[in-house]
């Protein structure tokens, strides 16, 4: 798979087959993604793997956590979206939302399925693995843009090994539970999970493509 192939068949992915994810794939995976870029060669991530019984361990956790609180540890470090976020950006969360709602039949009305849905976060949509991903408190926003691209290295490496994934900041809500669970040091900031593993190919939210702008809104092409 070139990497064309790659970013293109990438989606979030939120329904997963039961296949475990092999040890050498992941290794392969992170080894591979340890090449990105990063100003300075500051090499600012920290990545958590874990699959199996210590993952089966924390979903319980959650799971029993989650009935009594739905929204997690109770705020994030960090903003996940803008306080006020401006057009076009507020039309293109709102119509990602509506899109995938769409794709499994929940009308806006249903509270109810809304919320079990959103909950699927916290299972990792059955993903049979997950990461978690952190960052030195002491870091800038041009580190944090360098992890961004690490955790895109990882999405694309996956994708080589005929995997899929779903990066989630919806775990940030969840920040103090999986500090605790994974011992991530005070001077570590929380940023966000991922599942991953094999795509449920009969799954119908898996049919959801979300749009992308048109490329004049975006780009300014000079001096060529």
């Amino acid at each position: 798979m070139n990497v064309s192939e790659a970013l293109e068949s990438r989606i979030t992915c939120r329904a997963y087959t039961d296949q475990p994810v092999e040890a050498e794939k992941i290794n392969r995976i992170l080894t591979s993604a340890a090449r990105t870029p990063s100003g300075g060669n500051l090499q600012p991530w920290h990545v958590w793997a874990i699959g199996g019984e210590k993952l089966a361990a924390f979903r319980s956790i959650i799971q029993e956590k989650i009935v009594d609180n739905p929204f997690g540890d109770g705020s994030t470090e960090y903003d996940i979206y803008p306080k006020e976020l401006s057009q076009p950006y507020k039309g293109r969360r709102a119509k990602c939302g509506e899109d995938m709602y769409a794709s499994i039949n929940v009308p806006r009305e249903d509270k109810e399925s809304r919320q079990k849905h959103f909950n699927r976060n916290f299972d990792l949509f059955g993903a049979p693995a997950a990461m978690f991903f952190a960052i030195d408190r002491q870091m800038g926003v041009g580190q944090w843009s360098d992890l961004g691209m690490y955790i895109q290295s990882i999405m694309l490496m996956a994708r080589e090994e005929g995997l899929h994934t779903a990066p989630q900041e919806a775990w940030a809500l969840w920040h103090k539970t999986i500090g605790d669970f994974l011992e991530i040091p005070d001077n570590l900031m929380f940023f966000c999970g991922m599942g991953i593993g094999y795509m449920d190919e009969k799954a119908p939210i898996n049919s959801l493509r979300t749009e992308r702008a048109e490329f004049e809104e975006y780009v300014k092409i000079q001096g060529f």
